[in-house]
């Protein structure tokens, strides 16, 4: 494949359109029609002479000459960023660092890191995003963003079958526990077990991939509330609108008004944070905030 015969809004749209995981959320993030991402993506495989996504229900999965071009298009599309920053008078590439997370780890430790590496390495940039662990580890293959905080649940298996492998680093591995109005009769316990988590009133996820009902519980949730974001959901809980789920690191910043206990019987209920990378070795700003956001764990 030769790349001068390529668009760079060709390349661009497909690394969208590989971390999205659909036209829909690609042409929405370009500010595109879907129609011209899919004119886009037409125009890069026929310049590939390969079919580069596999169109499925759900959206797009790219195919093994996909990865080979998404790896491409990626190191090509940093290039010409990384010129435009230093014709800007920007930190070059070099020196920032463009961070992803699952909203936990927002919740606690990425502020503290970040704030500590502004301290100690104030010529490091750090850009960070939010996104669910599916989305992140999209985002990593796309090369869009250089290091995740990715979560992980039994049987704790790879992010992808993709080759090559992500490098990653386990950071923690904690229990879920049970967040409570402090007015809830749950409040006064250390513990409760899963058999009386039974009809209680819950507090959900916007998400599936996030915590909100207790894992495994058997029956159907009577779900009172559904909130995208960690505030949100401890301010519901706060108020005495039901009961959720959260892992263990978020019981240092639970507001007043809630209780947080934990579960037993059943299955052991847990999950891990793991940080990962696709570029190795990592460039030395990378590394550094990797160390930092091991030392907070």
């Amino acid at each position: 494949m030769d790349f001068m015969d390529v668009s760079l809004v060709a390349l661009r749209v497909f690394r969208e359109v590989a971390e999205r995981g659909t036209l829909t959320a690609a042409a929405t993030a370009l500010g595109y029609t879907q129609s011209a991402v899919s004119r886009q993506i037409a125009s890069l495989e026929r310049v590939a002479k390969a079919e580069l996504l596999e169109r499925r229900h759900d959206g797009v999965r790219l195919t093994p000459a996909g990865h080979v071009v998404l790896r491409r298009a990626a190191a090509v599309v940093d290039q010409i960023d990384a010129a435009a920053r230093e014709l800007a008078g920007l930190p070059v590439e070099g020196g920032t660092v463009r961070l992803g997370w699952f909203p936990i780890a927002g919740a606690v430790v990425v502020p503290q890191a970040v704030a500590e590496l502004r301290r100690t390495n104030p010529t490091i940039t750090v850009l960070t995003r939010e996104g669910s662990t599916p989305s992140l580890v999209r985002a990593l293959r796309a090369g869009t963003i250089d290091l995740a905080l990715l979560a992980s649940a039994p049987p704790f298996r790879p992010f992808d079958a993709v080759t090559p492998a992500f490098r990653t680093r386990k950071l923690a591995e904690r229990s879920l526990r049970l967040a409570v109005p402090a007015t809830h009769p749950f409040a006064g316990r250390d513990w409760v077990t899963v058999t009386e988590l039974h009809g209680q009133q819950w507090i959900a996820s916007a998400s599936a991939t996030e915590m909100g009902v207790w894992p495994g519980l058997d029956e159907r949730p009577r779900i009172a509330h559904t909130a995208r974001d960690w505030l949100a959901k401890l301010s519901l809980v706060a108020a005495g609108c039901g009961i959720t789920t959260v892992s263990d690191s978020l019981t240092r910043i639970v507001p007043q008004g809630v209780r947080v206990i934990d579960v037993r019987g059943g299955s052991t209920e847990s999950r891990r944070t793991v940080l990962a990378w696709l570029r190795h070795p990592l460039p030395e700003p990378a590394a550094r905030l990797a160390e930092v956001i091991e030392s907070h764990y």
